[in-house]
């Protein structure tokens, strides 16, 4: 350890966070399980994906075998590695652990962790009896720290939503590999953002609708500002002009309106779509820890040559409670504009979410919620998306949102662009990679 040469003086900001994880890890090769614990550690590291290190001990011992690489981290210190033989078959170098990590890490002595290419790691939170929600490693977020990024701070009309990751990856090295990333904000946050926004400025009041229209991309690792407008602040009814800015340049526009509502004097509503309850439907892993995503007939095509309708019916609940409604509101909108480009897509060959920012540019035009009823995400909600249009470049979907027992909370419309590159990716400097 004496002769590695430790960055922290160099970089006392630099951070490593070891959080342990209230869930199951797991880590496959093919069918064969090699390790599952309760009693493993998020590790939270400046400039790195989130990785989940798990407990030595238990690791099915049977499967190690013996490497002699050795790698050095100036944060953590010397690493090990082991093999991994399964089914006949050996995976070198495939586990890493520190045997005497530096003093700023000394919790993740005893811990090992893998090499994702080639172990399958999962992360699971619980939902209830015999349930959970399930995500690939390593991953870039929680569903906890996708509500806060939409839980703006400030007031008197000026609001700001942190980054993510913060501080922004690339803030101390430049790595490489995410200098290819494709930065953008999925348009959903803005709109939840906003929503969030307006709820501040009148708590009285509940936010029923909001329309928002994204006027250029917005990145996850420069904080944004929210400017709050009343147009007009009543007793019963307000209506807000919110702008989100990101580097002084206007990035969406919205307007929010606010209610204090009263009894019903009227009510109907459209009934629930007859299709397959939660439970019966696959899970979708969208790379959010303890937002659990079930998709009705697997229908949400990413490659393959399956076409159907131009409609997707999709199952989400939250494994934790958001807080306020604003929040569970601001937690339902963020998925407003990701399920209609992809509701379009399944009716035509030859095109798939694979191809979104790839050779297909895919984003968000407008949208429009309203809020019915109040909504509770930690409760199975069903997301109806059809594609009434396609051409011309966009699409338009009409959105709405049931709860497991029928009730009608939330319609939205979305109206998103489709249209092909006029060069390939490569050219413009970055992949299809993005944020939550």
């Amino acid at each position: 350890m004496s002769a590695i040469e430790s960055a922290w003086p160099k970089y006392p900001d630099y951070s490593i966070e070891l959080v342990p994880f209230r869930g199951l890890g797991r880590a496959h090769v093919g069918e064969k399980l090699v390790v599952e614990s309760n009693a493993c550690l998020l590790v939270r590291e400046s400039d790195h994906q989130d990785q989940l290190y798990f407990p030595l001990g238990s690791v099915d011992a049977s499967l190690l075998t013996d490497s002699a690489l050795h790698t050095v981290c100036p944060f953590k210190g010397e690493a090990s590695y082991h093999g991994l033989l399964v089914d006949g078959e050996t995976l070198d170098d495939a586990v890493w652990f520190y045997p005497e990590p530096m003093e700023e890490v000394a919790g993740i002595d005893g811990y090992v962790a893998f090499d994702a290419e080639a172990v399958d790691v999962t992360a699971s939170v619980g939902l209830g009896v015999d349930d959970e929600a399930t995500v690939r490693m390593p991953m870039w977020g929680t569903a906890t720290e996708l509500v806060t990024l939409m839980d703006v701070h400030g007031g008197d009309g000026r609001f700001d939503a942190p980054t993510h990751p913060d501080p922004p990856t690339g803030t101390f090295f430049e790595l490489g590999w995410h200098a290819h990333r494709r930065n953008v904000i999925e348009g959903g946050q803005l709109l939840g953002a906003a929503i969030v926004a307006a709820a501040k400025t009148r708590p009285d009041q509940r936010v029923t609708s909001a329309h928002m229209a994204f006027v250029s991309a917005a990145s996850f690792d420069t904080p944004l500002e929210l400017i709050v407008d009343a147009r007009r602040s009543g007793n019963s009814l307000s209506t807000f002009d919110v702008m989100v800015n990101q580097d002084d340049k206007l990035r969406a526009t919205a307007l929010v309106m606010a209610d204090v509502g009263t009894d019903d004097l009227i009510r109907h509503a459209v009934e629930m779509p007859d299709v397959a309850p939660a439970e019966a439907c696959s899970r979708y892993d969208f790379g959010v820890l303890g937002r659990e995503t079930r998709v009705v007939d697997d229908a949400y095509r990413v490659d393959g040559d399956e076409l159907g309708p131009p409609e997707l019916f999709v199952w989400t609940r939250f494994a934790e409670d958001p807080g306020d409604q604003a929040l569970h509101q601001a937690a339902l909108a963020q998925a407003t504009t990701h399920y209609s480009i992809g509701a379009a897509l399944r009716a035509h060959p030859g095109v798939t979410e694979a191809d979104a920012h790839v050779t297909v540019s895919m984003g968000p035009v407008n949208a429009t919620i309203a809020f019915h009823d109040d909504v509770d995400v930690t409760q199975w909600l069903l997301t109806e998306t059809r594609s009434i249009w396609a051409g011309r470049g966009s699409t338009q979907s009409q959105v709405r949102v049931f709860t497991a027992d029928g009730r009608l909370v939330v319609s939205k419309t979305v109206q998103a662009m489709v249209r092909a590159f006029d060069r390939p990716p490569e050219q413009m400097g970055h992949d299809h990679s993005s944020a939550m």
